[in-house]
């Protein structure tokens, strides 16, 4: 992976190169307490979009992967986030791209797409529907597991599903505890409104963390949904019908 600045926190990053010609770049955003790797390679979305002609760039989001690691959950919230992003198109020397997220990933491309629209030529929302909105969909109590001794019971299912998420991806457990606690920030109706790029938005039949997407499509004038049947919220990322849906929408959008 390559690295580089941004205002002060080093974000790493992968830029994969069309296979044919230069093709028009396509930013990547993972999810919360994944990265680059578990959400984009092995999920065979570089692979699908390299070979389709897009340029891929996929960032490990702060306190991910091979990125710094930070403690105070002051310094994830979705702003900064959308701004690591930002500058690693400045970084990169794009002036526009199609940016795509999942789940977290699509909170900080929504942010992206309202306050730096100029940068974006479409924005891809998989994983999150109106829960961007409604705020719904993760249960308290995440933090506190990630921050638990080993062995330690959670409070429930979910916060003991990511705990071992973020086990198995080798994480920083008390970074991804401040991330949790800095980047749930939600958008009001209104300002969903305000997203006039092509959107999409996609998530599967049976995610209960997401939200709708038909709902969240339904506040955006220039938006669609995509439904993935029967996907849940680790399923639905890199489903063969999320690619080709992705696929065809990107090849469609002005």
């Amino acid at each position: 992976m390559q690295t580089f600045d941004s205002d002060g926190v080093t974000i790493a990053y992968i830029d994969v190169p069309a296979v044919r010609g230069a093709g028009d770049p396509v930013l990547l955003i993972h999810g919360f307490a994944s990265n680059h790797a578990v959400n984009w390679v092995n999920t065979l979305w570089v692979r699908t979009l390299s070979q389709a002609g897009y340029r891929v760039i996929a960032l490990d989001n702060r306190g991910h992967g091979e990125s710094e690691k930070l403690y105070d959950p002051a310094a994830y919230s979705s702003d900064a986030m959308a701004g690591d992003a930002v500058r690693l198109l400045d970084h990169l020397g794009i002036a526009r791209a199609d940016v795509m997220g999942y789940s977290m990933g699509a909170r900080i491309t929504a942010y992206l797409a309202l306050d730096h629209a100029s940068r974006l030529r479409s924005a891809l929302l998989g994983g999150l529907g109106m829960h961007l909105v409604e705020g719904r969909g993760l249960p308290s109590g995440i933090a506190e597991a990630l921050e638990a001794p080993p062995g330690t019971p959670a409070p429930n299912p979910t916060a003991q599903a990511f705990r071992l998420f973020a086990e198995q991806t080798r994480s920083d457990l008390r970074a991804l505890a401040a991330c949790m606690r800095g980047s749930r920030q939600t958008l009001s109706r209104a300002e969903v409104a305000q997203i006039e790029l092509p959107t999409l938005v996609s998530v599967g039949t049976l995610d209960t963390v997401a939200g709708s997407a038909s709902g969240l499509a339904a506040l955006m004038p220039n938006a669609r949904a995509l439904e993935i049947l029967d996907r849940d919220h680790s399923t639905a990322v890199g489903a063969k019908p999320h690619r080709d849906g992705v696929l065809a929408f990107l090849a469609a959008r002005p």
